[in-house]
């Protein structure tokens, strides 16, 4: 679904590239690790200091990454659209190769990973069925796959992925809606089955950054899937 029909902020909408690129430099400082890293915490059926080879698309300026390596992955290749969010995850020095490429067809060696991770990237595609489509063809047999998103019941109360353009000028970035249903057909179709899943909420660890948000306590912000990929 097109996020225009629950709007209610009616930002300048601009596309994903354009948009991320313009972020680039302000990113680190505006998305909060209780969007994300908090339920990456909470996953028990990944041994993350197992994992040799992995796959981080829509590696962004590398904040994943980052958490990965801290908790042992061994060797991290990343993949990204945007070429200002690739100089920021080069500049971490932790990623084996970066390429500049859409997460839908990516250049990456087939059964090649272990884990293949999504974070906070969904959301920009119109269709998530290539996305596991793409990450089934790059994972090896019994392989993971780790994505976190943005959680379509808060995108369907009207706020977009958005961002200051300029002190003042908040911008949208291109956004869809995908059901949670959604999700699970395109990765069973693609042959992966689900291992665990999490939904974060709004509550006081997000009012003490956020705290004009009260309105919104209590809300699902985001979710995370493990999946783990069947063999052939």
């Amino acid at each position: 679904m097109d996020f225009s029909h629950f709007d209610t902020r009616n930002y300048p909408t601009i596309p994903v590239q354009e948009g991320y690129g313009a972020w680039a430099s302000s990113y680190e400082d505006t998305v909060l690790d209780l969007m994300d890293l908090r339920l990456l915490e909470r996953i028990k059926s990944v041994a993350w200091d197992h994992i040799d080879e992995a796959a981080d698309l829509g590696c962004g300026t590398g904040r994943t990454g980052a958490w990965l390596k801290q908790q042992g992955v061994t060797s991290l290749d990343g993949v990204d659209l945007t070429a200002e969010m690739l100089e920021g995850a080069r500049a971490r020095s932790i990623y084996r190769r970066l390429f500049l490429s859409d997460i839908r067809e990516t250049p990456l060696q087939a059964a090649a990973y272990d884990l293949v991770t999504v974070d906070l990237v969904d959301e920009h595609l119109p269709d998530v069925r290539p996305l596991y489509q793409e990450s089934a063809r790059i994972a090896r047999p019994n392989g993971y796959l780790v994505l976190v998103g943005y959680h379509p019941f808060f995108l369907m109360g009207g706020i977009p992925t958005h961002f200051n353009r300029a002190p003042g000028e908040p911008v949208a970035i291109q956004t869809y809606i995908h059901l949670l249903s959604d999700h699970v057909q395109a990765a069973l179709a693609a042959g992966w089955f689900l291992l665990e899943m999490y939904e974060a909420l709004i509550d006081d660890a997000w009012l003490t950054q956020k705290p004009k948000w009260g309105q919104y306590r209590n809300r699902p912000i985001s979710f995370a899937m493990v999946w783990r990929k069947q063999r052939q």
